[in-house]
C-alpha cells in the first residue's frame, strides 16, 4: 500500500494537468506546511523566523514546469530578485535552483548563461548558490555544468544522491574540486538498474559518502530527517576531530522541527530548505511519497 501511493504521489508531481490544477486552487489541503508561500516577501517573512531562533535558511523558487525560454528566463529573474531581497532584508540564507527551471531542457547555453548571472549577483552580495539535483536524466549534464561553473566561481555547490550506483565515483571525481556538497538519499523514482531499490543499501552508501567527503576536508550539508543517519554523522565528526565549520546539518521547510531547534541548541549548524513560488506542486507530491505521515496530515487538512 506505502509503495502504490508512494508511486502514485511520484507520477501526480510530473504531471502537467495536475500542475495546473494546483496553481488554480493554490495552496490549500496542508501544501502551506512545506512551502513558505507564493512570494518573495512570505519566503522572506518565514526565512526571518527561522533566524530567530538559529536556524539558518536556502531558499528556492520553484519552477519545475518550464517550457519555453521567456519562461526560463523569468525563472533566473525570480532568482536574482531573490538574492536582491536576501541582501535587503539581512535575513541569512543562501539560495538553491533546479537548473530545469532555467531552461536545461530548452538549451544548454540558456542554462549556463542564466546561471552566471545568477552567481555573479550572488557573488556581488557575498552569497552562495546551490544547484538541486534533479532526475537520474539530469546527473551527467548537471555534473558537467558545475564542473564548468567552478572554473570561474567558488561561490556554488551541487546536490549527490546517495540511491544511485554512480555516486561514489562522483565524490572521487569531485574531490579535485574541492566541491561543497548537499549530500542526500534522492527523491525521484529510478530504475533499480541506475539506483539502489532497498533502503538499507542506500542508507549504507550515505553512510559512506558522508565519511568519504568529510574525510576529503570539504564542505558537507548532511540533509537528512533520519536521527541514524544524523546520529552516526556527529559521532564521526567527533571521532575524527572534524570541525563544526565543515559541515551542517539541512532539513526541509515544516519538516522535524523539534529536531532542528535541538540541533541548534547542541551547537550544529542547521539550514533549512524553504520554497516558494507558485510552482509548488511537482516538490509538494514528493514530500507526500516519501512519508507517509505527511499524507495523513493533508487528509486531516481536508477534511477540517
Amino acid at each position: 500500500m506505502e509503495l502504490m501511493m508512494r508511486n502514485m504521489f511520484q507520477s501526480l508531481g510530473k504531471s502537467r494537468a495536475a500542475n495546473r490544477l494546483a496553481k488554480k486552487y493554490g495552496l490549500r489541503f496542508g501544501a502551506a506546511r512545506f512551502v513558505a508561500g507564493e512570494t518573495i516577501q512570505q519566503s522572506i517573512n518565514a526565512v526571518r523566523g527561522l533566524n530567530q531562533d538559529g536556524r539558518v535558511a536556502t531558499l528556492d523558487h520553484l519552477g519545475e514546469f518550464v517550457f519555453s525560454e521567456e519562461e526560463a528566463l523569468e525563472s533566473a529573474a525570480m532568482c536574482i530578485q531573490t538574492l536582491d531581497a536576501i541582501a535587503e532584508s539581512g535575513v541569512r540564507s543562501n539560495l538553491s535552483l533546479k537548473m530545469t527551471s532555467l531552461g536545461l531542457d530548452i538549451s544548454r547555453e540558456l542554462c549556463v548563461s542564466s546561471m552566471k548571472r545568477i552567481l555573479d549577483r550572488a557573488r556581488m552580495h557575498g552569497n552562495f548558490v546551490r544547484i538541486d539535483m534533479e532526475d537520474y536524466a539530469h546527473c551527467q549534464v548537471s555534473l558537467d555544468i558545475y564542473r564548468e561553473l567552478r572554473q570561474e566561481y567558488d561561490n556554488v555547490g551541487i546536490v549527490i544522491q546517495a540511491y544511485l550506483f554512480r555516486t561514489l565515483k562522483d565524490i572521487d571525481d569531485l574531490h579535485e574540486l574541492g566541491a561543497n556538497l548537499r549530500l542526500v538519499k534522492g527523491a525521484y523514482k529510478e530504475s533499480p538498474e541506475v539506483a539502489f531499490p532497498e533502503k538499507s543499501a542506500v542508507d549504507e552508501n550515505y553512510k559512506v559518502i558522508i565519511q568519504k567527503h568529510l574525510l576529503n576536508g570539504h564542505y558537507t550539508a548532511v540533509a537528512s530527517h533520519d536521527e541514524a543517519i544524523i546520529n552516526f554523522t556527529k559521532q564521526f565528526v567527533s571521532e575524527n576531530n572534524i570541525g563544526k565549520d565543515q559541515f551542517e546539518f539541512q532539513m526541509l521547510y515544516g519538516i522535524c522541527e523539534d529536531l532542528q531547534k535541538q540541533l541548534v541548541k547542541e551547537g550544529y549548524r542547521v539550514r533549512i530548505y524553504v520554497p516558494y513560488g507558485v510552482d509548488w506542486f511537482g516538490y509538494f507530491m514528493r514530500r507526500l511519497a516519501e512519508r507517509p505521515a505527511n499524507v495523513w496530515f493533508v487528509l486531516k487538512n481536508m477534511f477540517k
